[in-house]
């Protein structure tokens, strides 16, 4: 399975954004000043927001592109489409879900066969959560010291299309997110306008 192995605290002060969600992220940002001061043509401002995008859920590009293409068929805004589509992966709702630390955390769970959906075991990270489906964490799995510490840290970080219950090691996509909900900074339609001419 391909992955992007790139270190995150690197890859957040390449893009100059917090893309992982670590607190300390960018503490070190300061020492690329100079570089990140360079005024970026039209290109390389679309270019910028399509590797943010993809560093916030970890796409490969060959997949994120099959995520444009399925989004540009959509009767939806296809930057919102887009972006909807990458939020109910498996692997970010079990982020999402604070079973996992990071993203790269919760795909490894998914992998491992740690995580049920709507009581079966799914092991594919892109499998696409729909409206009403439940994850939880395998009964088995309950007793890892990490993902109780998981649960317990981010008991009070809660979106508003998931409904939570820790107890039970579980949690629900209530509904759909809607576009304002989805917790990350990106410019949709400069995504859209970068893949304009290519697909």
């Amino acid at each position: 399975m391909a992955r992007m192995r790139e270190p995150r605290f690197k890859k957040c002060r390449r893009l100059n954004l917090n893309v992982t969600g670590h607190p300390k992220a960018m503490n070190r940002q300061g020492n690329g000043q100079a570089r990140d001061a360079k005024k970026l043509s039209a290109y390389g401002i679309q270019l910028l927001e399509k590797q943010r995008l993809r560093g916030y859920y970890e796409v490969m590009e060959k997949q994120f592109r099959r995520y444009v293409k399925t989004a540009k068929k959509s009767s939806e805004l296809t930057g919102e489409k887009l972006i909807k589509d990458l939020e109910t992966r498996l692997d970010n709702l079990v982020y999402r879900m604070n079973f996992a630390s990071s993203i790269r955390q919760a795909r490894q769970m998914v992998v491992h066969g740690h995580i049920l959906v709507n009581g079966k075991k799914v092991d594919i990270p892109s499998f696409a959560v729909k409206e009403g489906d439940q994850i939880t964490l395998k009964e088995k799995s309950r007793d890892v010291i990490t993902f109780k510490e998981n649960l317990t840290e981010k008991v009070g970080y809660t979106l508003p299309y998931i409904t939570y219950d820790p107890e039970a090691f579980s949690a629900t996509l209530s509904r759909l997110p809607l576009r304002d909900e989805i917790p990350i900074q990106i410019d949709d339609h400069l995504v859209v306008e970068f893949y304009a001419k290519m697909l």
